[in-house]
């Protein structure tokens, strides 16, 4: 099939990326696709239901009366903040969301400040990167960082409860926090300094590999599923490699991995789903071809093959 067509037929959240990435189209075009997603689509429809206070569902991570006898919801104003941003969307349409969050939103861990973060390296990555796309003073999570890496390079969000060995999970999303950090304000000697170090944890594993014994960490490596939220697979490492621009020849087997799932046609399925409650879908169910996950495979494979 078509493939450009197929996934130029998508919502403007994904084809912006599709027209950049892959079509090579000028700046008018997907720039312009890229302002429709405040206006329609999955953007429109996110941004709706936001609250007056700034925030989604009523609760920072936890969507508000959340008990914890169902599976994680995804509807809270961390995620939504996330999607919002991964889509694209111009920081300056949630402008005053900052500071609205900034009096009527905190952790569910220990009532925190939003913008403070809290002992989650995952949460804290997250927070960090919508803290530079929406104005806020994050430095502060910046540092807490540098000052929370582990030994072997990277971070584990166990660390609280003893760990001193880094998670794949907690370190790539770490890293991405960092990186938009840095993109952002050029970061400091010392997140720089962390960043790379992060970078080295996952590089000397080949992106899936156990160090120890040099086995794949997991069948989960290869499963790829869209939105990433906080899962860790080679696709996902892959993608932060790129957007940081490092095709280092360490990945190499990961994206032999990446390019064995592509389908004849070209298209990559979906292999998982999160459980838990969302505001609406935005990919397919497990087995049907992705239009994220191709264009997230198919960007990083034109990525790795121009190196």
């Amino acid at each position: 099939m078509d493939l450009l067509a197929w996934l130029r037929d998508s919502d403007p959240a994904l084809r912006w990326q599709v027209e950049r990435d892959l079509a090579g189209e000028p700046p008018e075009v997907w720039e312009a696709t890229r302002a429709r997603v405040v206006s329609e689509g999955f953007g429109a429809r996110l941004l709706a239901v936001q609250d007056a206070d700034g925030r989604w569902a009523g609760g920072a991570f936890f969507p508000a009366g959340f008990r914890g006898d169902e599976p994680q919801p995804w509807t809270a104003t961390t995620w939504s903040l996330n999607a919002l941003r991964e889509w694209g969307l111009d920081g300056a349409v949630l402008s005053g969301t900052a500071e609205l969050l900034a009096r009527h939103c905190r952790w569910e861990y220990d009532d925190l400040p939003y913008w403070d973060g809290e002992v989650d390296c995952c949460i804290n990555a997250w927070t960090l990167a919508n803290g530079v796309w929406l104005g806020a003073d994050v430095a502060g999570i910046a540092e807490w960082f540098v000052e929370h890496r582990l030994p072997d390079g990277g971070w584990n969000c166990a660390w609280v409860e003893g760990s001193t060995r880094s998670s794949v999970h907690s370190t790539l999303n770490a890293l991405k926090g960092l990186l938009a950090h840095e993109t952002a304000t050029g970061g400091t000697p010392a997140s720089r300094a962390a960043r790379l170090s992060g970078e080295e944890y996952l590089l000397e594993r080949g992106l899936f590999r156990r160090r120890s014994t040099d086995e794949p960490i997991g069948p989960w490596v290869r499963e790829f599923g869209y939105p990433f939220r906080w899962r860790y697979d080679v696709l996902n490492a892959a993608s932060y490699f790129r957007d940081a621009g490092r095709p280092d020849e360490r990945m190499a087997e990961a994206i032999a991995l990446i390019r064995a799932a592509r389908q004849p046609d070209g298209t990559w399925r979906q292999a998982r789903t999160d459980a838990g409650r969302v505001w609406f879908a935005v990919d397919v169910p497990a087995g049907q071809p992705s239009k994220w996950l191709t264009l997230f495979a198919t960007r990083v494979l034109k990525w790795w093959d121009a190196r």
